[in-house]
């Protein structure tokens, strides 16, 4: 454990909570309980969070590129305009959490719950969200071109504006999605679920 990391861990133990700005590159905090913590402006590139307890934390601002959060609890934490690039977030609680605006380019989001969190305007090209859990999830004007929902729930999800251009979305559940003026040119939708759907002004030219 590096200095750093001991510092962070020690100040937290003692009720410190504000570690805004902090360069934890490459840092080690797997499995810990960090919840609340503010880490917002933070640099977390490549940082290990498997694991860890981030229930409502403030990660604003945040750089998390390549870092890995699988496992991690981030219930309603703050990750809006967070850079999230090639981050590892298998099977990570983040329902309710907040991610405007967020970076989540190439992201390994499989299994992700994301129910009920805003990632509205948000960049996920070629982003992995199969069997993702986006339960009434804000996905309006989101970038999701060529990315992988196989499987996603999307149940109730609000997808209006959404780039869904170039997605595979087999198996994937869009009932109840509000998908007005999605671009699903070109998208792969084979055995999808639109029971409900909203495809008011829907771009589907292409389509296979």
């Amino acid at each position: 454990m590096t200095a750093e990391e001991l510092l962070l861990l020690e100040s937290y133990a003692y009720g410190e909570r504000d570690f805004s700005g902090a360069d934890l590159t490459g840092a080690n905090l797997s499995g810990v309980n960090l919840s609340e913590i503010n880490l917002s402006g933070a640099n977390l590139y490549g940082a290990n969070l498997s694991s860890t307890n981030l229930t409502g934390a403030n990660l604003y601002g945040a750089t998390l590129s390549e870092a890995s959060l699988s496992g991690a609890n981030l219930t309603d934490a703050n990750l809006n305009f967070s850079n999230l690039n090639k981050a590892k977030l298998i099977w990570v609680n983040l329902s309710g959490a907040s991610l405007y605006s967020t970076n989540l380019v190439e992201a390994n989001l499989i299994g992700v719950n994301m129910s009920f969190a805003n990632t509205s305007c948000s960049n996920m090209i070629e982003a992995n969200l199969a069997g993702a859990n986006l339960t009434n999830t804000d996905l309006h004007d989101t970038n999701l071109s060529g990315a992988n929902l196989n499987g996603a729930n999307l149940n109730g999800a609000n997808l209006k504006g959404a780039n869904l251009s170039n997605t595979t979305l087999n198996g994937t559940n869009l009932s109840d999605a509000d998908l007005t003026e999605a671009d699903l040119t070109g998208a792969k939708l084979t055995g999808v679920n639109i029971t409900g759907a909203n495809l008011t002004g829907v771009k589907t030219n292409k389509v296979e």
